[in-house]
């Protein structure tokens, strides 16, 4: 039978290794094109889902063969041996793969095809390990003949790495039926309670209108300075990284946390003051009382079984959070990320005008969330033509500073809102039952704007949910 081993050039591992070929099984190739043969309804879309394209063939033959079948299938013409053929021979390759012959002896190549996915997993396997000796070996020449930063050859060689990781697990373009078949088993999922449609920030009334912060999406949570948007982005790292797997019984949701205005320091003890319920002027004054130190002994063992990943490098670049994230979702499988605050980072590259600098920043960070199918909050600032129409005036989409961006990039944007002067005069009745403030959902891409009622407890650096009734909503 012909072994279809045509031209290998620029296949081997040449100077950086022996000088052999690259992974491959030209069997399981050759299994995976006689399947497609053989029962071609089942097989081709198989297939062509797991290997996604003829570059994860190893044998110049095997691409031409599937990537024949390929053009035949999106032409809706049945897959046989004289479809293949002749499409072969219209195209001048039927000689070169070695003939009519060559097509018969592959059709009959096995008597099952009840091993299609595992042969097709044997083929990807190994393209992937050519993939990363390629990348490999390009970057060790980008390495010696160094035209770039440092910074930025290690982010462009850390994106090239992940990409050939996402790219063996990701799917392909399906047909509208398959995709409709995914869609109603997520659903089905979901009201079996298997699933949730996204991470819940444990703020009820906040999650009924959001439904989760789902993988992809970019949240953005703006407010003028000192009204708590580091304290609610704390309490929802909190909520998400508490929150126990019922399976396991263990912590599910790893939380990776980019300050870029508070050190990490700042932030455990803010942590710490919300668990353990110890006002956060003690961690100044060292006035801590005997039910004060258990409390926050009780905290710590609490805190202590979440993953949670801090990191306060100030003025961060959107290259440098890119390769931190990238990093962590692969050796933590981080499931949210929060920044505070977009305004503060930079992009790295070179700076027109803050505006586009901004917009730069606020797109790269939505495509990082799509990249690692995660959903990032990010605050924001919000300017000061908010408060040329006093304490309680509302803030608006076009109050988001520097950029018109962040609006069209997010999918959510949130408002946290409350009298920044409740706060100056702190009496008996506020600190029992706290200051109120409203979250107010101006933007939701899949979902309905409303407002969810909180109240603000300084003390504990705390947010706290407004149980609301919807019932007379529903009436």
């Amino acid at each position: 039978m012909y072994d279809g081993d045509l031209d290998y050039e620029d296949r081997t591992f040449g100077s950086y290794g022996e000088d052999r070929p690259q992974p491959h099984d030209l069997k399981a190739e050759k299994a995976v094109l006689s399947s497609m043969m053989m029962e071609p309804s089942y097989c081709v879309p198989t297939a062509i889902a797991k290997l996604k394209s003829e570059k994860a063939f190893y044998s110049p033959v095997h691409r031409v063969i599937f990537k024949t079948i390929f053009d035949l299938t999106q032409k809706n013409v049945n897959i046989d041996f004289i479809s293949l053929s002749h499409a072969l021979k219209v195209n001048d390759n039927l000689e070169d793969i070695g003939g009519e012959v060559f097509i018969a002896e592959l059709e009959n190549y096995l008597a099952t095809t009840a091993n299609i996915e595992e042969h097709c997993k044997i083929v990807k396997d190994l393209s992937d390990l050519r993939e990363m000796i390629d990348v490999c070996v390009t970057s060790t020449v980008k390495c010696y003949d160094l035209d770039t930063s440092v910074e930025a050859l290690m982010e462009a060689i850390e994106g090239k790495i992940l990409e050939v990781r996402r790219t063996s697990h990701d799917g392909t373009i399906l047909p509208f039926k398959e995709l409709l078949k995914i869609s109603f088993q997520n659903i089905q999922a979901i009201i079996n309670k298997e699933i949730t449609p996204g991470i819940e920030t444990g703020f009820v009334e906040l999650d009924k209108k959001l439904t989760g912060m789902k993988p992809g999406e970019m949240i953005v949570l703006a407010a003028r300075p000192s009204i708590g948007k580091t304290s609610l982005a704390l309490n929802i790292l909190r909520n998400i990284s508490m929150r126990k797997d019922p399976k396991t019984g263990e912590n599910q949701y790893p939380v990776a946390f980019f300050s870029l205005e508070m050190t990490s320091d700042e932030i455990s003890k803010r942590l710490i003051s919300t668990q353990a319920q110890v006002p956060i002027k003690s961690f100044s004054d060292s006035n801590f009382s005997t039910p004060s130190m258990q409390k926050l002994k009780n905290s710590l063992k609490i805190l202590n079984d979440c993953k949670i990943f801090i990191d306060d490098t100030a003025g961060l670049s959107l290259m440098n959070l890119r390769s931190k994230a990238r990093r962590l979702k692969t050796t933590e499988n981080i499931q949210c990320i929060i920044i505070d605050y977009l305004q503060l980072m930079k992009s790295g590259g070179k700076v027109e005008s803050r505006q586009l600098e901004i917009a730069d920043i606020s797109g790269g960070i939505k495509e990082l969330a799509k990249e690692l199918k995660v959903p990032i909050l990010v605050l924001a600032q919000l300017n000061r033509e908010l408060e040329k129409g006093g304490p309680d005036a509302k803030p608006k989409l076009s109050h988001l500073r520097d950029s018109g961006s962040i609006e069209q990039d997010a999918d959510v944007v949130m408002f946290l809102h409350r009298n920044r002067d409740d706060q100056k005069d702190m009496t008996d009745d506020k600190l029992q039952n706290g200051i109120d403030s409203e979250i107010i959902i101006e933007k939701n891409r899949n979902g309905e704007t409303a407002n969810a009622k909180v109240k603000f407890f300084p003390q504990f650096m705390e947010f706290r949910q407004v149980i609301h009734r919807y019932d007379d909503e529903e009436q």
